[in-house]
Order: C-alpha cells, then structure tokens, then sequence
C-alpha cells in the first residue's frame, strides 16, 4: 500500500467541549467501539493486552480532572483512528490550542441542557481561524433540555456557522423515543439500558411498529422535522470540509444512545490528512520524504525514569524507527531510535507510521514546540504554531535557595514543554511565570515538588497586559512595577501593564513608542 493509500485510512481529531459537557464519556465510549477499553477510566495496551488507567499524572487523580492533552489511537472498520482528547478544564486552553493545530478536524460536544457556554466558544473561534471541519453532538438528550431548534438556532448566532442536523431527536427526558436518522434513513429507538433498535423509515407505518408511528411526540417530531427540511440550509461536504458548516447529531454519551451511529457517520465524512502549509511551501501528504512537526512535549510521563517525549504528527511520507532526520531549526541530524503510540499511560513500540499518525519521540532536551523535523534534504518549515499571552502573572523563586540548580532545571523542563511560559525582569534579572488561569499555577506547583524535588514561592502579580516592543525603543527608566518591563524566552521585550488605563496612559504619553499584541499578529498572520 503506498503513502496516499495509507494517508486516506486515516481519522486525526480532537474533541472540545465546555467542561462537563460529556467529552470523557464521549471518548471513553469511542475507546469501547474500538475495542481498547473494558471499562470507564481504564484502557488496554494493544501489544500487552494489559488494562492501565487512563489519567496517569497524579494530579489528575487527585482532582478528578483532565489537565493534559492525551493521544489515543486505535484500528476501526479498517480505519486508523487518532484522538486527541483535550482538558475541559477552562484553565488549559494553551494546550487545548496547540493540539488543535495537529488535528484534520473536530468533534464538539454541546450540552443540551445548557445550549452553548464559554469554553466551546473559545475553542471553536480557534477551528474557525483555522479552517477546520466542525462536526457537532448535542448530547444529554436523556435529560429535559432547550428545544433542538433553540439549539440550532443558538449554534448558528453565537458561532456564526451553518447547521445541518443529520438526525433528530424525538422527544427528550422522560420522554424521550429515539432519533430519527436523516442520514441513513432509520429511526433508532431508544430502549433504556438495552441496545438500540434500527428501523428504516419505509417499516415504521408497519404493524409491530405502529404504536411508536402514532405516538403524538413521534408525529409531532415528524411535523417539526419538515419545517426544518424547509427552512434549514442544505447539505454541503463541501462547505463541511472547509468548516463553514457543521453536521449536528443529537444523542447521548453517558446511555449511550447514538454514538455508534454518529461514529460511524463521522468517520465516513471526516477528511483524512489534508496539504499542510509551511513558511515556503505546501507539503501534500503523499509527498515521498517524511517530514513532522511537534505540538506537545511531555515530561515525567514515567516517574521513575524522568522520561521526556516529544508528541509529533506526521505530515508528509513514512516514518520508520531508527530513520535519520533534521531538525529545521538548528539543522542537527537526529536519528528516531525510540518511537511510541500511546493510549493514555500505557504505551507500544512504532516501527513505522504515516500521515494523520501521531507518534511520541523521545527528547534528550532538544526539541522545542512547533519545531519541524524533516527526512532528506528538504529545507523547509512548518508554520509556527500559535502561543497564546498569557493573561495571569507571579514572580516564582525557590523555597530552599540550596535547590536552585533543581530549581533551573525544573522550570526549564517545564517551560520547553508549554507547562507554563517563562519571563524574565529587565533590567534586575527575576524570573516570572504566566498562566492562562489559577489552575496551571497549581499543576506548575505540584509538578516543581513531586518530580524535581523543588518547593516554589509564588508572589502574584495579578492579571497583566501584555504588549510587545522592539528592542530599539526600549527605555528602562520609562517602566516600573505598574509597567513591568520584561524580556520573554526568545530574548524578546514586553511590558506587563497593570491594567487598561495604565495601557491607555503609556499609549497617550508614548505616542512614538509601538505596542504589539502577539495575539493580534498571529490572528492576522493565520488568516493569510
């Protein structure tokens, strides 16, 4: 089978939703189909046939919380499928957007009881930007919620995209029938705890079926149905694909009721790997030379061998283990001797994989996110992926001032594998951590104790603006603590300003003096 043949059978997605939507229950129930999983909370290695839990870092234990991004990959109808689960947890976003960045396209989970929230909208003005296919579950149907066309209506305001509904719900609560399957033509009955029943919509005026067909809410829901078939947009792969218009199916994860049907439908319609754009070119994925890039690094995955790796997606080509690569950004030649896919904890060894896999390679210390690795002697780059400012700030120093040289290596470690991002005072050198939100703060805290040894003081600088200048028109005696003057990891300057009207104030006085947001810059740089 060639590099294209192989490309096609492969599934790369995330899934995002506001926390408690149903995204666990919703992966946990894609890992059953795939037969990867006995249980909610435990997975099976596939070479071992072991069962390992799926949250591995003990802070995740701890606090019942999803605070990583974590890789799947499981064979399904033949298909190779790759998730990539993001943290719910409003804090993690930073994580949750750069693995956005590896994915061909996206499941997000609506909470039917709660119709859109926060979370999902920040996640999906990140898809958006980036063009990416948006395929929706409006889960909890089991429950009483908004009425499904409140629900379109709201995706359709508030996220600005098309909705096509492929199924729809018949009834909800205590009330609740089945769904009636517009894409395969089937009403699925919901039956409790047992499984689902498939009809075919020619069978339902039949008489062992007849009772469910006269049903009031049935009928009902066949009136509603229509009106939206009239007045609701028509389908489009095309507009799909180029995620302007997304495909919603109703359900529910935790029944579960729906999935293997939505599952099924989602993986005949999600695009395999698609061209990936770098700083020179296009690489189409048949491309012959293998070339990557990394969107996570993790460390102390195994505690007890202080390991790091390095989570790569495959553009372009096949990758072998043991194959010699370069390292775009310095030009270092690396040979890939240890090479593994995950399922949560639990690991296997990968001898060769190709474009959509996602494979973690182990980092003597060398590689940085974003970084491009490439076979032969292509020269290329991929496009950076996106960092995002982070909107809390707090000075960090060791308790013990004896550990300072595990104190250096800790934030180090940390900071190369976007745990935290790190700053530095100027002219007086400090070092200053940010944060998208409190609980990175604590998982940097707990990680700094329980695997470099290091009890930290943090001394908050409370929420920061922070805007970029060129290093010319720097003037130290301009800034102090209202203003912090601040040099970021890439030696670059910025300043901390205390707030809005301390930022106005600058800009008034400082007319000549040009303030850059970051996010800004990038925003402008990716719709290009």
């Amino acid at each position: 089978m060639n590099i294209k043949e192989e490309a096609s059978k492969r599934k790369t997605f995330a899934i995002i939703s506001h926390p408690d939507a149903g995204k666990t229950t919703m992966t946990e129930k894609m890992l059953l189909l795939g037969n990867i999983i006995r249980s909610a909370g435990t997975v099976k290695g596939k070479k071992s046939g072991q069962f390992a839990k799926s949250d591995w870092m003990e802070i995740e234990k701890q606090r019942g919380i999803s605070v990583t991004s974590s890789v799947m990959n499981f064979t399904y109808k033949d298909l190779k499928v790759n998730i990539l689960d993001t943290p719910g947890h409003e804090d993690f976003s930073e994580d949750t957007y750069r693995t956005l960045t590896a994915v061909d396209s996206v499941i997000m989970i609506i909470d039917s009881t709660k119709g859109i929230e926060p979370q999902t909208i920040k996640l999906f003005k990140v898809c958006k930007m980036r063009g990416i296919p948006i395929f929706t579950f409006i889960n909890k149907l089991d429950r009483e919620g908004r009425e499904p066309l409140d629900l379109l209506d709201q995706i359709e305001e508030v996220l600005q995209i098309e909705t096509y509904p492929m199924n729809w719900p018949v009834g909800m609560g205590k009330g609740f029938l089945g769904i009636l399957d517009r894409y395969n033509q089937q009403f699925v009955q919901f039956n409790g705890n047992e499984e689902e029943s498939y009809i075919p919509f020619s069978e339902m005026e039949n008489e062992e079926h007849r009772e469910v067909y006269e049903h009031p809410t049935y009928q009902n829901t066949l009136e509603e149905l229509e009106l939206v078939e009239e007045a609701g947009d028509t389908f489009s792969m095309e507009r799909v694909l180029a995620g302007e218009q997304t495909p919603v199916f109703f359900g529910s994860a935790l029944a579960p009721f729906g999935v293997e049907t939505f599952f099924d439908t989602f993986i005949q319609m999600a695009p395999p790997p698609g061209p990936r754009r770098t700083k020179e070119e296009v690489v189409y994925p048949e491309h012959e030379s293998f070339s990557g890039f990394i969107f996570k690094i993790q460390a102390n995955m195994n505690p007890q061998h202080r390991d790091r790796i390095a989570f790569l997606r495959i553009c372009s080509g096949k990758f072998e283990r043991g194959m010699n690569v370069t390292l775009a950004r310095t030009g270092k030649t690396i040979r890939l001797g240890q090479t593994q896919q995950f399922v949560a904890s639990s690991r296997d060894t990968v001898d060769e994989a190709y474009p959509g896999d996602i494979i973690g390679i182990y980092d003597p210390g060398v590689y940085r996110i974003g970084d491009t690795l490439l076979e032969g002697k292509s020269t290329f780059e991929y496009d950076e992926l996106p960092s995002f400012p982070p909107e809390m700030f707090q000075r960090v120093m060791a308790k013990n001032v004896m550990k300072a040289k595990q104190f250096r290596k800790g934030i180090e470690q940390l900071v190369q594998e976007g745990a935290i991002q790190l700053f530095k005072g100027y002219p007086v050198d400090s070092y200053i951590v940010g944060a998208v939100g409190q609980l990175q703060y604590e998982v940097f805290q707990h990680r700094m104790k329980n695997e470099y040894n290091v009890e930290i003081v943090l001394e908050s600088l409370g929420d920061r603006i922070p805007r970029w200048l060129n290093k010319e028109q720097v003037n130290p005696s301009l800034f102090d603590e209202r203003n912090l003057l601040v040099k970021d990891r890439d030696d670059r300057f910025l300043v901390l300003f205390k707030n809005h009207f301390a930022l106005r104030w600058f800009e008034d006085k400082h007319k000549e003096i040009e303030l850059i947001d970051l996010l800004e810059v990038q925003q402008f740089d990716q719709a290009r």
